[in-house]
């Protein structure tokens, strides 16, 4: 059975690895990030998250974020502050298609929830697949021109948040928790 744990310094090699092999993906991770500093950083503060099979292998990885610049984007509605933010989510090609990503996110937002976030904001590279659907990310309006991106670091991104209640309560739980302002700006794209 696949567990989820907080990793170790002993794991950080199989990480690199893991990241490695999403070089010049959808991502567009490269030969410089993720790289040692990253692990090194979320390991520093208990962020860094695996799941591992029953042989021990590590089999993806998921972190949570603290990035000011991000944090910082015009596009967050600061009405659901404070917020957190996970990166770095990657499950082994092999093990992919069968719910690990989900499995890995839910785990992340428990934490944040925990934590007293009210909402958990990602950036996804444009040309990568979404996962907001089932999740119950909003695309957020930024201010690029109209369109639901940011630029950072020379990339697009499309900017995506949820409001923690979300992930577990319906839509209409969620519309009625929320001011009928503040959801819609959320919603809408």
């Amino acid at each position: 059975m696949n567990r989820i744990y907080t990793a170790v310094k002993e794991d950080s090699e199989e990480i690199l690895a893991l990241y490695r092999t999403f070089i010049n993906g959808a991502a567009d991770w490269n030969e410089y990030y993720p790289n040692k500093e990253s692990i090194e950083f979320d390991l520093s503060r208990n962020a860094l998250f695996v799941m591992k099979n029953d042989k021990g292998e590590i089999i993806a990885a998921i972190s949570i974020d603290e990035d000011k610049e991000v944090d910082e984007l015009p596009c967050w509605d600061r009405g659901f502050s404070p917020g957190g933010e996970f990166s770095r989510l990657c499950v082994r090609k092999d093990m992919q298609n069968k719910g690990i990503a989900r499995q890995m996110i839910a785990y992340v937002l428990d934490i944040l929830r925990k934590e007293g976030k009210k909402s958990v904001h990602i950036l996804v590279r444009t040309g990568h697949n979404l996962v907001h659907k089932p999740l119950h990310f909003f695309i957020c309006k930024c201010k690029h021109n109209g369109v639901p991106l940011c630029i950072l670091m020379q990339s697009r991104w499309i900017c995506l948040r949820t409001i923690l209640a979300a992930v577990s309560q319906s839509r209409k739980a969620v519309r009625k928790s929320v001011k009928s302002s503040q959801y819609r700006k959320q919603r809408n794209f």
